[in-house]
């Protein structure tokens, strides 16, 4: 392009190759793809996102397996010289399935807020099936980060809109994975949670907002639900959870009015024999779930059925 001359000289302009050239080669060290051993990669911390070997990962499996991996992984640079993964786990798995020793990567400096929120929306984005637990603490990731990021004072590390517009960080995230605020809300209370009812909501069996209802209460009152669940083979209502929530609140709430709402009769309840829990509890130890009690006894039972035949044929000999 043409350059300036002053008393004969030339003199490069601002947009001068030589500065461009500069800028691309900052850019090149600061990212790049290379090809990274796989036991060089560690894991993301606290990564929200489970590796779930069904149909979606045998598909990606198969293609990896055939084509290798299309799409570079990201990773940054740790201090102790490997790499931990922000985006790629799926790809990192389906490339140790096909016996493969290293993966292509994009290679990035990144701070601890910057990774997560990278973590965060390439998995919600690249993801078809999601976990309610899986949203629950990517979104709480992800709102903490964009909070934090929101305290500092430079320009380039908050969202523009969270400047300029003053809005706030939940607003922000609800318009960018498409949700509502509250539903944000709901969402991120599932993370107070017991890991045995968080299951349940995976799995369907309990929804969303009796699930939230549930989030309110300590976690020795879920572990006294828990059983009651699992003793009556049901789960709560809504209008249950509601009920209580509200005496969480009064303080009211002990085993027994949790055995008691949930024996109330309720159309996805299967009828069954019922022991309560204070007449068995002192047979097993405190960490023993319902279900363990109940597979205890039956083997009880079964025994104790073969003594009385054995007893009876002896009798009639």
């Amino acid at each position: 392009m043409p350059r300036e001359r002053l008393n004969g000289i030339e003199i490069p302009s601002l947009d001068d190759d030589v500065f461009e050239s500069d800028d691309k080669k900052a850019l090149d060290q600061a990212e790049k793809v290379i090809e990274i051993k796989l036991n060089k990669i560690v894991d993301f911390p606290n990564h929200p996102f489970q590796v779930r070997e069904d149909e979606e990962m045998l598909e990606l499996i198969d293609s990896v397996g055939r084509n290798g991996v299309l799409m570079p992984a990201i990773v940054r640079p740790t201090e102790d010289g490997k790499y931990q993964m922000i985006a790629g786990h799926r790809r990192k798995y389906a490339s140790e399935k096909n016996d493969k020793a290293t993966m292509p990567a994009l290679v990035r400096n990144l701070t601890d807020d910057e990774a997560t929120i990278i973590m965060v929306d390439t998995n919600l984005r690249q993801r078809q099936n999601i976990l309610p637990s899986e949203k629950a603490f990517a979104y709480k990731l992800k709102l903490d980060a964009m909070k934090r990021q929101g305290k500092r004072t430079d320009l380039t590390s908050v969202p523009v809109a969270q400047k300029f517009i003053k809005k706030t960080s939940r607003e922000i995230l609800a318009e960018e994975v498409g949700e509502s605020q509250d539903q944000i809300r709901r969402y991120i209370r599932l993370t107070y949670l017991s890991k045995e009812l968080l299951e349940y909501v995976d799995n369907n069996k309990i929804a969303l907002r009796p699930a939230v209802e549930i989030s309110y209460l300590t976690q020795e009152e879920q572990q006294s639900l828990l059983y009651y669940i699992q003793l009556n083979d049901c789960t709560p209502s809504h209008d249950q959870t509601i009920r209580m929530r509200k005496m969480h609140d009064d303080d009211t709430l002990t085993d027994d009015t949790i055995r008691n709402i949930m024996e109330e009769e309720k159309p996805n309840q299967v009828e069954k024999f019922r022991i309560t829990k204070n007449r068995i509890e002192k047979f097993f130890k405190p960490s023993t779930s319902a279900k363990e009690m109940e597979n205890e006894i039956i083997k009880a039972l079964e025994y104790y059925q073969r003594y009385k035949n054995r007893n009876k044929n002896r009798g009639e000999r």
